[in-house]
């Protein structure tokens, strides 16, 4: 098993909207990252759903390569 990721039953995902509220951009863009492979994401129906940690992590990267 492997250490780094979080059980699954502890996993928070995010709606594209949620997502696009934290990051303060518009929900096209999410939906452009997630196809793009830029951020990981599920599909239920036709939804997706991004979990949290990936978006804290993709703008902690994100910070790093601006700074």
């Amino acid at each position: 098993m492997n250490g780094s990721k979080p059980p699954l039953d502890e996993v928070r995902f995010l709606t594209v909207a949620e997502v696009a509220t934290i990051m303060r951009v518009s929900k096209m863009t999410v939906y452009r990252m997630v196809h793009s492979g830029v951020l990981p994401a599920i599909r239920v129906g036709r939804s997706y759903r991004v979990p949290e940690r990936a978006v804290h992590d993709y703008l902690r990267e994100a910070f790093v390569e601006a700074g």
